[in-house]
């Protein structure tokens, strides 16, 4: 007995090993959005190409060359050389793009960031050659700027009314809550309409706020043509949502307008233009040469008795017989 009271736990212990050893080992974590430059330097007038891991799949794509590494938002890359590429099924992409150069010297980067969904952005080293550098400025303090007040401003006119693309003045009151001054920020406005994701746009406010200041910011906003229904204005600035504000923008009736009286008109101008050529086309009816007809000649009228030439006679208390014209008395005296 006490020797299978011993064989007992080395049984258990056995059966455990085996168990820990046929356990999957924990899942790795999934690593982030990267993206590599080859290479990782060229001069204006070269490729190069960008690869990039990790991100969403079938999501758009911007790449920029970016300036003073990109802390300026889109205004210190070279907007008009930029690329847009789409990731695959498993969040991978390359693409090739021209080098440019930025409005702003380097440290440059090559700018990579979601369009639609949320903001993912990644920047990569990458040496223009032959473009001038110069150190990135200081920053004396962190400024953070919160929206105290916002609103729309603006309405449509006759042209929005026909389909033109409805636009409006987002007016925000912002104060800074940081340490240090907030100069030339740049703020992403997204309009959004049902489910679909916020479309980004980047906005550049002139001016600077300082710590413990606010300031009247008016940036502005557009729908595409045609646009109508609800929407809403989302307003983001370093990462963080600071407003939304909703927006109803009325159906544009005069392109529903215009379409009625199409409708209508098109119909009838080539209902008028068939006649006219059915009538210019129709043959007509041969008439024969001569005059026009007139009415059928009818026998020729029978003289009544009493016509100039039979007169009717009447004899006078004489005997004789006078005529109305005289000729009575001629022949009396002729016969005599």
């Amino acid at each position: 007995m006490r020797r299978r009271t011993h064989r007992i736990p080395a049984a258990v212990l056995c059966l455990l090993a085996l168990l820990l050893a046929s356990a999957p080992a924990p899942a790795a974590a999934a690593p982030g959005p990267a993206v590599t430059v080859r290479p990782e330097q060229a001069g204006v007038g070269g490729d190069i190409t960008v690869r990039g891991t990790g991100w969403r799949p079938d999501t758009l794509l911007t790449l920029l060359i970016c300036g003073q590494n990109a802390i300026g938002g889109t205004n210190s890359c070279a907007n008009a050389y930029g690329r847009a590429v789409t990731t695959d099924a498993r969040g991978a992409f390359r693409r090739a793009m021209p080098v440019a150069e930025p409005p702003e010297p380097c440290p440059c980067v090559v700018h990579v960031a979601t369009v639609t969904g949320e903001r993912t952005v990644v920047d990569a080293p990458f040496t223009v050659a032959g473009h001038p550098t110069a150190p990135l400025p200081e920053r004396t303090g962190d400024g953070r700027l919160a929206v105290l007040g916002a609103r729309l401003d603006g309405s449509g006119g006759l042209l929005t009314w026909f389909g033109a693309p409805p636009g409006r003045r987002l007016v925000l009151t912002v104060g800074n809550l940081g340490s240090g001054p907030v100069k030339d920020p740049v703020f992403r406005v997204g309009t959004s309409h049902g489910l679909f994701g916020p479309q980004w746009e980047e906005r550049t406010w002139r001016g600077t706020v300082q710590p413990g200041r606010k300031a009247r910011v008016e940036l502005p906003v557009e729908l595409a043509a045609g646009a109508h229904g609800d929407y809403t204005v989302t307003l983001e600035h370093g990462g963080k949502v600071l407003v939304t504000e909703p927006w109803d923008v009325p159906r544009p009736w005069g392109v529903t307008l215009f379409w009625l009286l199409l409708c209508v008109v098109v119909p009838a101008a080539l209902f008028r233009l068939g006649m006219a050529v059915v009538n210019r086309v129709r043959p007509r009816a041969h008439r024969p040469a001569g005059p026009p007809p007139g009415p059928r000649p009818g026998p020729a009228p029978v003289l009544p008795w009493f016509s100039h030439d039979h007169q009717p006679q009447h004899r006078t208390a004489e005997g004789s017989t006078p005529w109305a014209d005289g000729t009575a008395h001629r022949h009396e005296r002729n016969r005599t």
